[in-house]
């Protein structure tokens, strides 16, 4: 059986110690009795009995807060329908969004054009440094946020209030913009999984069923990255960087179908840049590397730096070994001396670092196998040549499907961000505003019709328990500003310079 689920828990190589087990035994145990119960109880039927007039608005979500707008999310349901996933049948109907800067004083509002079970509200000319009030509505029901209880989340604002009472009114402050003119933004996204079928499987776990398209539907993979390469465009993406993953297994066919998706965006080397993810690798038998053929021209090795009007983008191969994908990952030793070479040439040079495998995974709702991140010491040979590289300021990975933002006291001038995946809950990308005193880190969900559709349907994944991992246990997982001194780069897109191989 094909394992979909490729971090967390599908590292059957790399199994999490005892103590990991016990650690997250509490949060797991009680999702796999609820599997066990439906899968006895034949749950894959459809309930429909309910009143026409009943309707329930939940999985309320502020998505994205920059310094003068939000985009917040909910679903509205029929009670008593299952879909066969434990998940209310929809209920399609109006939502709106209102709010203020005083509790008792909602008097600005926002509305959606037409009816929908899956909303999304965007509210536009907010104030930087503001503190607002909001109430998301469908049918004069107040949404209710999505819990996070597991990790002591907040999905719905930056502080507590409304959350513990049932008013429905919750609160956020916008951040201030980054300091300086706008430069250029960055689409950050990865795990694609092209060819996938069934979102969530996890190998040597029966009762865990994963989470498939509706019958007669286009795949879910293709319907969200196509749904990203638009919502790139349309927010007002300069360049693309896929970090891994891009197909479900390393087949031909699927690498040349996400190729023809996101030459969508532009062209690959110029507009967009993609890395070699686990599920990318070659084939083991040594017969064959189809992410070499499709995006590499079939010569050179899949790590690069290019220089974009003084900033350095520098891709790294994270799986660069022959392996069964659920190990850790690894660089190449030319690769990693390559790397660090790179660093030490131009150490103050704007720099942006992504690849497939995290450095670090911290403050994972479920265990975390070897097979999460990058091997150890390489891990520490990156941090130690970022601690004498000034200039570099994020580093974009992808494997674990959830946004996390972390600094680390040995790295404090560099984001380490995990970005969500793209093919899945909750499913978009994040966006990178460079400005010339600083940049912003804001996730986006895709917004067509049936991506929300999946979006929604997916979140079903791990028994119900993947919004307390992927969706970012704060805000701040997912929107975020730092100052940083990044003058250097053109504000004007400049034709990539240097050779296509290092």
């Amino acid at each position: 059986m094909r394992c979909c689920f490729s971090a967390p828990l599908a590292a059957l190589s790399a199994l999490p110690s005892p103590c990991e087990v016990l650690r997250s035994g509490a949060l797991f145990a009680p999702t796999l009795l609820r599997a066990a119960a439906g899968a006895l109880h034949g749950s894959a039927h459809k309930s429909r009995r309910h009143h026409p007039d009943t309707l329930a608005a939940v999985n309320l979500e502020l998505v994205t807060l920059t310094e003068d707008r939000a985009i917040i999310t909910w679903y509205t349901g029929i009670p008593g329908t299952d879909d066969g996933l434990g998940h209310m049948l929809p209920a399609v109907t109006e939502g709106e969004v209102v709010y203020g800067t005083h509790p008792s004083r909602l008097d600005r509002s926002a509305a959606e054009d037409r009816p929908t079970a899956h909303h999304q509200v965007e509210l536009t000319g907010l104030e930087p440094g503001q503190t607002y009030y909001y109430q998301a509505r469908s049918r004069g029901r107040a949404a209710k946020p999505t819990p996070l209880h597991l990790v002591r989340g907040n999905a719905v604002g930056t502080n507590l209030y409304g959350l513990g009472w049932s008013g429905g009114t919750y609160s956020f402050t916008t951040p201030q913009p980054p300091p300086g003119r706008h430069l250029l933004s960055i689409a950050l996204c990865n795990d694609l999984h092209i060819g996938e079928t069934t979102s969530g499987l996890m190998t040597g776990v029966p009762l865990m069923r994963g989470v498939a398209q509706e019958p007669g539907l286009a795949p879910y993979p293709e319907i969200m990255s196509r749904a990203l390469v638009e919502e790139a465009r349309r927010r007002g993406a300069d360049l693309l960087l896929a970090a891994g993953d891009i197909s479900a297994g390393g087949a031909l066919h699927d690498l040349a179908e996400a190729k023809r998706i996101l030459d969508g965006f532009g062209s690959h080397g110029q507009d967009y840049f993609v890395v070699r993810g686990n599920h990318d690798r070659p084939r083991r038998d040594g017969d064959g590397d189809a992410f070499r053929d499709g995006f590499l021209g079939g010569d050179g090795p899949g790590y690069f730096a290019r220089d974009l009007g003084g900033l350095r983008i520098v891709g790294l191969d994270t799986y660069e070994k022959r392996g069964n994908g659920a190990d850790a990952g690894g660089l190449g030793a030319e690769q990693l001396s390559w790397f660090r070479a790179r660093l030490r040439e131009h150490r103050e040079q704007p720099t942006i670092v992504f690849g497939h495998h995290p450095l670090t995974v911290r403050d994972s709702v479920f265990p975390v196998a070897r097979g999460q991140r990058l091997g150890r010491r390489q891990a520490r040979a990156i941090l130690e040549a970022y601690a004498a590289a000034p200039g570099v300021f994020l580093h974009h990975a992808g494997h674990t499907h959830r946004n996390k933002r972390t600094v680390l006291p040995q790295t404090p001038h560099v984001t380490l961000q995990e970005v969500s995946a793209v093919k899945d809950y909750p499913g978009g990308f994040c966006l990178l505003r460079i400005h010339s005193g600083g940049y912003a880190l804001n996730h986006y969900k895709t917004s067509s019709a049936p991506s929300r559709e999946w979006t929604e349907r997916s979140r079903r994944v791990a028994g119900g328990l993947w919004p307390h991992h992927a969706l970012g246990r704060s805000v701040a997982d997912r929107n975020s500003v730092t100052a940083h001194d990044l003058s250097g780069i053109s504000p004007l897109r400049l034709a990539v310079t240097g050779p296509t191989s290092p």
